[in-house]
C-alpha cells in the first residue's frame, strides 16, 4: 500500500491505565436502549423519510420495544418540527417511552428546540459541541478554553429554556468527535456542564461518549470510557451513554466493550444504519446478549417482519451475511456443516436438552422468527450427504439409512453441478422420487403371492418387454424368497442386502417406505426404495428399484428365455 505514512493514530489513551473492564466475562444485564434511527439514521438516507414514514418508523421502533427514541433535530427543518409537533399533539408517545431531540449550543436553535417541545410529557434534550483536536484547529479555530465555552453557554441555556417550557425534560451532553478529544479534555468539559446542571438522584443527567469516527482498537475506546466512568462528577446521578459509529467495522465491539467499562446505555440503530459505515447495530447487539442467556429487553421475535417494514421505510435491503437478520446467516452449504447441523438437532430431540448447543448455528433460528425449512440447510453442489438427507427427512418425512446418503448425495450434486444452482427441496425431492423409487424397468414387479411350508414359497408376477410371467422360489422370509427368484431365475448375482423401513408420516397417510442396498460383483452398492400402502410391497418395490438400478448401469442382457 502506498502513502503508509501519512497516517497516525489519532486517538488518545487516558492519562492512567483503565483495565478492570478486562476482568469481566459478559455483559450481565441490557442497558438503556436508545434508538436513533429517526435522526442519525434518517439523516443518512438518499430520501430521507417523510412525515407519515418516520410515524410509521416510530411505530416499530415501539413494537421492538425501545423506551428512549431519538426523534429528530427539530430545529434543522420543518419535516423534523413537524414530526415532533405529531407526536406531542396527536399523543402517539406511550407514557412509559422518552422522546429525545437534538439541538447544537446555539441559542436560537435551542430556544426553536423548546418550542417544538411544548407539553413534551418527558424528553431528553441532547446537546453537543465538536471537541476533538482536529475539529478544534480545522473547523473551528478555537482553543479548548473557547470550546468549554461553547459548551457551558449551552448548557445554561437549556437550564432557562427548560424552566421556561410546559414539559417534563432530562438532559444529555455529548462531547461530539469524544474518540479524537484528548481524555483528559473530554473529562473535564463534561464535569464542566455537570456543575451546571447538578444532576441529583431524581434529575439524572446523561454524558453520551461517542465514537464519531471510530479512531482505534475496541480495547482503546473501553479504557477511554472506563477513565471517564472512574472520574466523572455526580457519578452516581450520572448515566453515562456510548454512541459508537463503524468506521473500522468495529462498533459492536466497541460497544460491547464499553458495556464492560461501565457504561449504562447505549445509542444506536436497527441494522447499522446511519452516516458512512453507520451506527452500532442494536440488533447485533441485543441478540448477542441473547445468545449469551441475557435478556435484552428488546423483542426481536418476528425478525422477518422488522426487516420487512424496516426495508419499505429506509429503501435499503439487509445484507444476506447481516448478523441474525441475513438470509443466509443461518444457513449451511457445505457438507460438513450441513452434516454437524443434522446430527445436533437431532440429537436435541433424542436428548431432550436444556440448553442450545447446535453445531454453527449460535441461537435457534425459530426463536426471532426464521425457519428451519429453507434457512438452515440449502443445497448447491458443495453441500453433503448429510445436508441432503435432512432436507428429505425434514421436508417429506423420507429418513434415508446412513449408507443411502452417500449415493443419494452425489446424485444432487452431480444435478445442482450441472446446472449450477441451488437446489430448491422439491427439486431434491424429484431427483429422489425419479432415481430411486418404485423403478421397474427393466423388470416391472406386479405383485406375489406366498405359502409358508417350513420355508416361504413365493410366486413373483413380473412384466419383462411387455411380456407377464410368474417366477418362484424359496427362502426365509418373503424378501428373501423373492431375492432369490431374482438371483436363481433372472441370473442377477448380488450380495449383502441391506434393508430399512419405516412408516412415511409427513403428507402421506399410511403408506409406507422402504429402502434396500444390493452389492454388485465388482463392489459397487445400488440402492432402491419402494413406496406402498403396504410394508412388504414397499420393501419388494424397493427390492426391485435397486436391481433394476443395477441392471441398467452394468447393461446386463437378460436373455428372454430366461424368465419362461
Amino acid at each position: 500500500m502506498k502513502n503508509i505514512e501519512k497516517y497516525t493514530r489519532g486517538y488518545f489513551m487516558p492519562p492512567v491505565k483503565s483495565l478492570k473492564w478486562t476482568e469481566k466475562e459478559y455483559i450481565t444485564e441490557a442497558p438503556t436502549w436508545c434508538s436513533v434511527d429517526l435522526r442519525d439514521g434518517n439523516q443518512a438516507l438518499i430520501v430521507p423519510m417523510n412525515l407519515e414514514e418516520k410515524l410509521e418508523y416510530f411505530q416499530l421502533l415501539l413494537e421492538v420495544g425501545f423506551k428512549e427514541i431519538e426523534v429528530g433535530f427539530p430545529a434543522a427543518s420543518e419535516t423534523e418540527y413537524a414530526f415532533l409537533r405529531t407526536l406531542i399533539e396527536e399523543n402517539l408517545i406511550p407514557d412509559d417511552v422518552t422522546i429525545q431531540v437534538l439541538t447544537q449550543s446555539r441559542e436560537h436553535i435551542i430556544k426553536k428546540t423548546f418550542e417544538a417541545l411544548q407539553g413534551a410529557k418527558k424528553a431528553v434534550v441532547h446537546l453537543y459541541n465538536s471537541t476533538s483536536v482536529a475539529q478544534r484547529e480545522q473547523v473551528f479555530r478555537k482553543s479548548k478554553e473557547e470550546i468549554i465555552n461553547i459548551a457551558v453557554t449551552g448548557a445554561k441555556m437549556l437550564k432557562k429554556y427548560a424552566a421556561e417550557t410546559e414539559g417534563n425534560f432530562q438532559f444529555q451532553y455529548s462531547p461530539e468527535s469524544f474518540t479524537g478529544t484528548e481524555v483528559e479534555f473530554s473529562l473535564e468539559i463534561c464535569n464542566k456542564v455537570l456543575d451546571i446542571w447538578q444532576p441529583a438522584e431524581d434529575n439524572k443527567v446523561i454524558i453520551n461518549l461517542p465514537a464519531t469516527v471510530s479512531m482505534s482498537m475496541p480495547h482503546v475506546y473501553a479504557s477511554q470510557i472506563e477513565y471517564m466512568s472512574d472520574n466523572l462528577k455526580y457519578r452516581d446521578n450520572v448515566v453515562l451513554s456510548l454512541h459508537p459509529h463503524n468506521d473500522r467495522g468495529t462498533g459492536v465491539a466497541d460497544a460491547e466493550l464499553g458495556m464492560l467499562a461501565g457504561a449504562q446505555r447505549v445509542e444506536g440503530t436497527l441494522f447499522g444504519n446511519g452516516e458512512r459505515t453507520g451506527n452500532v447495530d442494536i440488533v447485533t447487539l441485543a441478540l448477542n446478549m441473547y445468545s449469551h442467556g441475557v435478556d435484552p429487553k428488546l423483542n426481536f421475535e418476528n425478525i422477518p417482519a422488522i426487516i420487512s417494514k424496516y426495508e419499505k421505510l429506509v429503501r435499503m435491503t439487509v445484507h444476506e451475511r447481516h448478523p441474525y437478520g441475513g438470509e443466509l446467516v443461518f444457513t449451511a452449504f457445505s457438507g460438513s456443516h450441513q452434516d454437524a447441523i443434522a446430527k445436533g438437532m437431532k440429537w436435541r430431540e433424542e436428548e431432550d436438552c436444556q440448553y442450545w448447543t447446535v453445531p454453527y448455528l449460535l441461537i435457534d433460528p425459530m426463536d426471532i422468527g426464521r425457519e428451519y425449512e429453507g434457512d438452515i440447510i440449502r443445497i448447491n453442489s458443495q453441500s453433503g450427504k448429510g445436508g441432503i438427507g435432512y432436507i428429505l427427512q425434514q421436508n417429506y418425512g423420507i429418513d434415508l439409512p446412513n449408507e443411502m446418503r452417500e449415493s443419494f448425495g452425489y446424485s444432487v450434486k452431480n444435478v445442482s453441478d450441472h446446472n449450477q444452482k441451488e437446489l430448491m427441496p422439491n427439486e431434491i425431492y424429484d431427483i429422489f422420487m425419479n432415481e430411486y423409487v418404485n423403478i421397474n424397468t427393466p423388470f416391472e414387479y406386479i405383485r406375489y403371492q406366498y405359502k409358508q411350508n417350513g420355508q416361504y414359497e413365493t410366486i413373483v408376477s413380473l412384466r419383462v418387454n411387455n411380456e407377464e410371467c410368474e417366477l418362484t422360489g424359496y427362502g426365509n422370509g418373503r424378501l428373501d424368497a423373492i431375492s432369490n427368484v431374482i438371483q436363481t431365475q433372472l441370473g442377477i448375482d448380488y450380495k449383502d442386502l441391506i434393508y430399512k423401513q419405516h412408516a412415511l408420516e409427513i403428507g402421506s397417510g399410511s403408506q409406507a417406505v422402504s429402502y434396500v442396498g444390493i452389492t454388485s460383483n465388482n463392489g459397487t452398492v445400488y440402492w432402491g426404495c419402494g413406496i406402498d400402502t403396504d410394508i412388504m410391497n414397499s420393501s419388494v418395490k424397493a427390492l426391485f428399484s435397486a436391481v433394476n438400478k443395477m441392471v441398467t448401469s452394468l447393461q446386463l442382457s437378460v436373455e428372454r428365455e430366461l424368465i419362461k
